[in-house]
């Protein structure tokens, strides 16, 4: 089954994520519990919840590689 991720919501657009290229599908069509950052199987735009978990698991240790002995820019500031 291809996967797609689900990168936005523009609007009543969906901005899906396939083989690197950004495809948009009206958001009606996406499940209701549908968020961003999800990995839906492309057939059937369901959610893979299973995938989706990985994924998340996958970008947090990424994140965490990339911070790793940085230290944060000086001032206080809220993002």
């Amino acid at each position: 089954m291809p996967k797609v991720t689900l990168d936005r919501f523009e609007e009543a657009l969906a901005v899906l994520i396939v083989d690197g290229r950004e495809v948009t599908r009206p958001r009606a069509e996406l499940p209701p519990e549908a968020r961003e950052g999800d990995v839906l199987d492309l057939e059937t735009l369901k959610v893979d919840a299973q995938a989706t978990k990985r994924l998340r698991a996958e970008v947090r240790r990424a994140r965490e590689r990339a911070q790793k002995n940085k230290t944060p820019p000086p001032g206080d500031f809220d993002l």
